[in-house]
Order: structure tokens, then C-alpha cells, then sequence
């Protein structure tokens, strides 16, 4: 079946459309009440939750257990897959999973599935110690990853699919607010439950991290329940394909092959800006928990102040990101974001010379953390806004790869940075890789989303 003209089937996110009405601030607020913004609350639980665990979380574990920080920099590729889940994601758009689908149809049994292998991933590290074999715990956390980033595509294309454009920044802004809460677990709550088991035996404590990664495992019910009690989105036709060749086409080239259409050679120009947005948060973030260890911060005191009261302010400002993002449009939002994100860095060099000093970590997280969630809530509206819903797995997952691939590969070696030059030099650094950031947004204002320039 031939693709139709861009110029005939325009981009359901298309901007030449009529624009809606300017909404007032309540309701710009109201959207948050909804029913399909809850549902992203407790799916942003699900989506959260991994992610710390096989990245900051495991190299505080990684730190204290005494492994190195250059190893603990390359073992941060285990989150490539993040990067790499554009290669599976047009399986997860078309591919029906047996008995799943025909239970629970094609996004919710692609989220379940997914769900089942970080289950599985995290138990399996809850059995493994570092300090004797690190190899296997590596792998466990390489499922883990995996099956995070396969909840990831699943989960996109489900939010996507499950409300209009013009309430996507609410929705994000939503799942953002449970992402950050399943961090603050991920994060608190790991710290927290592992020295509770620990209790007053210093030095480390395997068993302690044992049981704070079985409960993380029996965490993820809260995203496995949601999805067996919530809808599955109004399913899209897709034409049934003659051949092998013309199931590949549609499968895989079709996506790409779309957003080339409508953007040809800005198309570009929008992959840099979307390779590059979060670089300087992403490099900085590996090198985070190592940093507070090399610090003297204990873990209740890492618990509270970065991971409760930080990420708090995250949620803080993933709201106000979300609803100025409706008020004043997604583009100012950014550029807002991303000169945040990048000074904030600069303070984290600026922590790197008081030493132990809990006052100034609350300050400098409190920033940092309301930056970030300023500039997540409007780059995932404006990576919404580029997806073509015919094809919403698969080009967010482009987009979301792109977001993580360069920064997951610069900061697999900030342990090397670190050790050559310091954490003052290198949080400096990190914040001028943000720079380049500044201008493709200039550059991008340009381009009018969803249209077939």
C-alpha cells in the first residue's frame, strides 16, 4: 500500500492546522484530574523505577562495595540500551505478542511483558554481590535496562496515543510526577531500606542491598496492576502486508522515512537538537552518586536531601513546566530549560569545594532538580509533537535514543575524567557542553513541527 503524500495526510501534530484557543490557567490545570493523566501518574511510576537501579542507585552500591569510578563510568553503558530501543521499537509498533495481545491488546501487552523482565532482572540482582562477581550482576542489569526501555517504547506510544496534542505537556508533566516519585524510591528508598537492614554494622553490608533491590522487584506491581485495569487506546488500522519485504517496509522504514518527508533536511537540524538537549544533566548524573560517597555524605543524608526533597523539586517543576508549557507554548519552555540545566551544573563545582557541607547540597540539589524537571516536562511535549501517531512507537523511540546516545557514551567515561582532573573541572565542563544547546534551539524556532517543509 502506498504512503500518501505528506502533503495530502499531514502530521496529526500539525501546526498549519487552525491553532486552539489560548487556555486559561484553570484550565490549563484542570487537565491534571483527568482520568488518562492519572493513569500516566502510576505508568510514570513503572517507567521510573529502573532507572536508577541499574544507573545511580548501582553506583552508589558499585562505590561503597569499592569498585573504582572508571569502572563504575563504563558500566553506565549498561543504559545504552535506552539509546539503542529505536532498532526493536517497530517490533513493539506491529509485532503481537502470543496469548498477551489477544488478552490485553498491542500497547498494554508490550507494557505487561516488559514489566515481567525488569522483575526478573531486578531479582536476579538482589542475589548478586559486586565486590565477588561483577560480571553477573552486569547482566541482570543489562535485562533490566532492556526490558525498561521496551516499557519505555510501549509506554510512549500509550500516552501518545491516549489524548490530543495540546494536553500532551500535562500528560507529560504527569508522568513525569510518578517517574519522580518511583526515583524517589529508587533512590530514598533503596538507601533507606538498606540501612535499616544494615542497622549500626559499618563498612558494607551485601545483604543490606539484597533485600532494598527484592523490594524495588515488588515495586513494579504498581505498573503491572495499572496496566491490567486500564484501557487500551483506540487501536489503529494497519494494512496487512503482502510479503516479508513489505511487513519490513512498513515496519521499519515507513517511520523513519516519515519524519524525512515531512522534515527532509531539517530533519537534522531536529535530531541534534534532540541528541544534545539533556547532554550536560546526563554526563553530570553518572559521576553524582560516586561524588556524594567521595564527599562523606552518609546514605540517610544522600536519601533526604537528593533523593526525597530533590526530587520533589523536580515534580515541582515538571508542574510548572508542564503549565507554562500550555500557557506560553513548548518552545520557551525549552530554551528556559536549557539554560537552567547547564548553569546549575556550574554549582555542582561550586559544592565540589565545601566538602561535607549539608546546607550547601540541599541548595545546589533544590536548583538542579527544579531545572531539570522545567526542561523534561516541555522536551517530552515537544518530542510528542514531532511523532507522527501512525507510527508513535517507533519515532519516539528515535527520538527518545537519539535524547540518550551521545550523552550515555561521553558519560561512560567521566570516571576517567574525574580521576585526571577532579569533580570541580569536571562539573565546569558538563556545564559547557550545554552551550551548543542554545543555539540549535534558535535555529529550530525555525522549523514549524509536523509540516512538510
Amino acid at each position: 500500500m502506498t504512503e500518501p503524500s505528506p502533503k495530502i495526510q499531514a502530521s496529526p501534530h500539525c501546526t498549519d492546522a487552525p491553532a486552539p484557543a489560548k487556555r486559561s490557567w484553570a484550565q490549563a490545570l484542570k487537565v491534571y484530574a483527568e482520568p488518562t493523566s492519572l493513569r500516566m501518574l502510576a505508568l510514570g511510576f513503572s517507567a521510573g523505577l529502573p532507572l536508577l537501579l541499574v544507573l545511580g542507585t548501582l553506583s552508589f552500591w558499585l562505590r561503597e562495595a569499592d569498585i573504582d569510578r572508571t569502572t563504575i563510568g563504563f558500566l553506565s553503558w549498561v543504559g545504552l540500551a535506552y539509546a539503542f530501543k529505536w532498532v526493536w521499537s517497530p517490533l513493539v509498533d506491529r509485532l503481537p505478542l502470543p496469548f498477551f495481545t489477544k488478552m490485553l491488546g498491542r500497547r498494554r501487552s508490550w507494557l505487561l511483558f516488559s514489566q515481567l523482565l525488569i522483575v526478573a532482572g531486578l531479582l536476579g540482582m538482589s542475589f548478586m554481590d559486586p565486590k565477588q562477581a561483577l560480571q553477573p550482576l552486569v547482566i541482570c542489569a543489562v535485562l533490566v535496562a532492556f526490558g525498561s526501555a521496551t516499557q519505555d517504547i510501549a509506554l510512549d506510544a500509550y500516552r501518545i496515543e491516549s489524548a490530543t496534542v495540546e494536553d500532551q505537556a500535562a500528560l507529560a508533566a504527569t508522568y513525569q510526577t510518578g517517574y519522580r516519585l518511583a526515583m524517589i524510591w529508587a533512590g530514598a528508598g533503596v538507601l533507606w531500606v538498606a540501612s535499616q537492614v544494615q542497622g549500626d554494622t559499618q563498612g558494607y553490608v551485601v545483604q543490606a542491598w539484597h533485600v532494598a533491590y527484592s523490594a524495588m522487584a515488588a515495586s513494579m506491581l504498581v505498573g503491572m496492576l495499572t496496566v491490567l485495569f486500564s484501557p487500551e487506546p483506540q487501536a489503529r488500522p494497519i494494512a496487512p502486508a503482502r510479503n516479508a519485504a513489505e511487513w519490513l517496509r512498513g515496519a521499519l522504514v515507513e517511520p523513519f522515512a516519515d519524519f524525512i518527508r515531512r522534515y527532509r533536511w531539517q530533519a537534522l537540524l531536529l535530531l541534534a537538537l534532540i541528541g544534545l538537549y539533556r547532554v550536560s544533566d546526563v554526563v553530570m548524573g553518572i559521576m553524582a552518586n560516586p561524588f556524594y560517597v567521595d564527599m562523606g555524605y552518609k546514605k540517610e543524608e544522600v536519601a533526604a536531601v537528593t533523593k526525597v526533597f530533590g526530587v520533589i523539586m523536580t515534580l515541582v517543576g515538571g508542574f510548572v513546566g508542564g503549565t507554562m508549557a500550555v500557557r506560553w507554548g513548548v518552545m520557551r519552555v525549552l530554551m528556559l530549560g536549557a539554560i537552567l540545566s547547564a548553569a546549575t551544573n556550574v554549582l555542582f563545582a561550586w559544592l565540589a569545594t565545601r566538602g561535607h557541607d549539608l546546607t550547601a547540597l540541599v541548595w545546589v540539589v533544590s536548583a538542579d532538580n527544579l531545572a531539570g524537571g522545567i526542561a523534561s516536562a516541555a522536551f517530552i511535549a515537544y518530542l510528542s509533537g514531532l511523532t507522527n501517531v501512525q507510527y508513535s512507537a517507533t519515532q519516539y523511540a528515535l527520538f527518545s535514543s537519539m535524547m540518550l546516545l551521545a550523552p550515555k557514551w561521553l558519560a561512560g567515561f567521566s570516571g576517567v575524567f574525574v580521576d585526571a582532573y577532579g569533580y570541580e573541572a569536571f562539573f565546569h565542563t558538563t556545564a559547557l557542553m550545554g552551550l551548543p544547546v542554545l543555539l540549535l534551539l534558535f535555529l529550530v524556532s525555525r522549523v514549524k513541527i509536523g509540516s512538510s517543509a
